[in-house]
């Protein structure tokens, strides 16, 4: 796997959808582009976060929530035609989540500027998704800050009818990595293949050998996840825990895959990290629970004791 260390401070742009997570009780901070911005902040990595919220009482607690966390929000821009977005959120006795997600609103109107352009290119990596594609406006503005990213990381996030397939290979043309799980990663090369394929392997090839894809990494919730480069595949199981909800947790395992990408870990640290991210964060309510590093480790430390005691 390609070594990312740097002598700098790394640093992730985010681009993409911010949002309210509206559940039948609460209204948690959400979007997937703003939950990777939320914990790799949390693992120390710089980030600028692209995207956009309405002049709105729901705008300005959003813009509030970044700020407590110590994330900027110069880059997020205002809109005042477009109304803050709010998802409805159900989660199902099985811990899955459906999202019902209005349009259009202001992070469909995303506009290119020349701050956003020198962040992309002075940043280490860009983290995009399929969602806020969906619009012209905000499509062109990704197109044109992707072509000045020294690397690009496309996170898969399938939400009917969001997306076409045309969008979405676009956007695998212009991919270092592509992060998705299995029902996408199958889904995807139905599109192209005039072959039924089934087997992962022979899907991750297909993509391969399609694009310039240079990664692909597989969420498997609690089967762990599969990293896969040109040369070889690595398969990591995940941590057993009691899921509060799964909302976020392959966004914090992206973020957690990245931040040690960064810093140069090898591939089995990175994806120990990783799996432990998401695990830790489905254990808790919502995608951007108050936690520290510190928090995390203790998690894996005590995941990793208790597993090592029950074996002995």
């Amino acid at each position: 796997m390609e070594q990312m260390k740097r002598s700098h401070t790394p640093k992730v742009v985010c681009f993409g959808e911010i949002l309210w997570d509206v559940l039948p009780d609460v209204r948690n901070p959400g979007g997937a582009p703003m939950n990777v911005a939320y914990h790799l902040n949390k693992l120390g990595i710089a980030v600028d976060l692209l995207s956009s919220v309405g002049y709105d009482q729901a705008g300005d607690d959003l813009i509030a929530f970044l700020q407590s966390g110590g994330i900027s929000s110069t880059l997020v821009q205002r809109s005042s035609v477009y109304a803050t977005s709010e998802v409805l959120a159900r989660i199902s006795e099985n811990h899955e989540v459906t999202y019902d997600i209005v349009k259009p609103v202001a992070w469909d109107q995303i506009n290119y500027t020349v701050e956003m352009g020198k962040a992309v290119a002075q940043a280490d990596a860009i983290v995009f998704g399929s969602l806020s594609a969906r619009e012209q406006v905000t499509r062109k503005t990704l197109y044109s800050l992707i072509e000045s990213a020294r690397y690009r990381v496309f996170d898969v996030n399938l939400r009917a009818p969001h997306y076409s397939d045309e969008i979405i290979i676009d956007l695998l043309k212009k991919a270092d990595m592509v992060k998705l799980n299995l029902s996408e990663l199958l889904l995807i090369v139905r599109w192209l293949s005039t072959v039924q394929i089934t087997d992962e392997v022979q899907a991750v090839e297909l993509l391969f050998s399609r694009f310039e894809i240079q990664e692909v990494l597989i969420t498997k919730g609690g089967k762990g996840a599969t990293y896969y480069s040109r040369q070889i595949r690595y398969d990591y199981p995940t941590y057993a825990i009691e899921v509060a909800d799964t909302i976020g947790s392959g966004d914090a395992f992206l973020a957690a895959f990245l931040a040690m990408k960064l810093a140069g870990e090898p591939l089995e640290v990175i994806l120990d990290y990783a799996v432990a991210m998401g695990a830790f964060i489905t254990s808790q309510s919502g995608a951007c629970p108050n936690y520290s590093k510190f928090d995390l480790e203790r998690f894996i430390w005590k995941k990793k004791y208790m597993d090592f005691a029950s074996a002995s």
